[in-house]
């Protein structure tokens, strides 16, 4: 018997129908299955309601939704190692594989083992305030170690960027402890092959295949002559600190994590862990791609 998470799209019937399905195909084949409250109760199934904070490490998790829902299972499950499959209702995604009418046979395979498993790498970010400053509230799904550092990790980008409307905001980054420059803009956006063709595409920044490994630095509206992005290794630490009056807000993968004032500092670096994403394997990355863009055989 395995144990399943459906994380579902709330808000689309397609999606709840979908999970509905598939909560019952798992109990008949004798898996368990487990949801948020909200998609549970929005199903009529609240027996599947879990506490994701308290629950038992799932065997798998099936997103079904758009990209939204697949960062929201991997942000749920990733630090656990946990792979998950997605089924793509709505819009095409770059992230959600499957669509809904493979779903069964799709999750049967990945429960036996005959789909690969591809590693995604992910970004991690923590906060340092300078000396004299008062701790600022933090985002509730960040994480803190043992001594206290909040960190956040995602799997598209760790985004600094102006709070305040018609100003920029000055910012100045060091990689690997060595100041590189001071950029006056609307923001940064530090990114990973998978989040390239998210924020930072159109910031624009390169489209980098999924599956390699490096952090992307990509300016927003930068008001300066160098406007170029940046393709860094992996495993370089990026620091930015605000060195303007003006604050500056901090979001991963789209989700407000904290605000910066003067002096204060972004560290952002490769997380600890990747996510793990089941995959058909094949060139699904370029489908996608080319077709998004309407590009053309000739």
């Amino acid at each position: 018997m395995s144990t399943v998470l459906i994380v579902a799209h709330a808000e689309r019937a397609e999606a709840l129908a979908a999970s509905k399905l598939l909560a019952a195909w798992l109990e008949a084949e004798g898996h368990a299955a487990s949801m948020g409250g909200a998609e549970a109760a929005a199903i009529d199934r609240a027996d599947l309601a879990c506490d994701h904070a308290g629950r038992a490490v799932p065997d798998l998790a099936v997103s079904v939704g758009g990209d939204g829902t697949m960062l929201r299972a991997v942000d749920l499950v990733a630090a656990g190692g946990v792979p998950v499959l997605g089924v793509n209702v709505g819009h095409l995604g770059y992230l959600t594989e499957f669509e809904p009418t493979q779903m069964i046979e799709t999750v049967a395979a990945a429960l036996r083992g005959s789909l690969r498993i591809s590693e995604r790498m992910m970004v991690s970010a923590r906060v340092r305030r300078r000396a004299d400053s008062d701790e600022r509230e933090r985002h509730a799904d960040a994480r803190s170690d043992a001594r206290g550092t909040r960190t956040w990790t995602g799997l598209n980008e760790v985004v600094l960027e102006k709070r305040d409307l018609g100003h920029t905001v000055r910012l100045e980054v060091w990689l690997d402890g060595d100041v590189f420059a001071t950029y006056a803009a609307d923001g940064l956006i530090t990114s990973t092959p998978t989040g390239s063709t998210a924020y930072s595409l159109s910031a624009g920044g390169a489209i980098v295949a999924p599956t390699h490994s490096s952090l992307q630095l990509t300016p927003v509206a930068p008001h300066m002559l160098f406007d170029r992005s940046l393709l860094l290794a992996p495993d370089t630490e990026i620091g930015i600190r605000v060195v303007s009056e003006r604050p500056a807000l901090v979001a991963v993968d789209g989700r407000s994590a904290a605000m910066l004032t003067t002096g204060d500092e972004l560290v952002v670096t490769r997380a600890p862990y990747d996510a793990r994403f089941v995959t058909a394997g094949g060139d699904s990355f370029h489908r996608v791609l080319k077709h998004k863009f309407g590009l053309k055989d000739r």
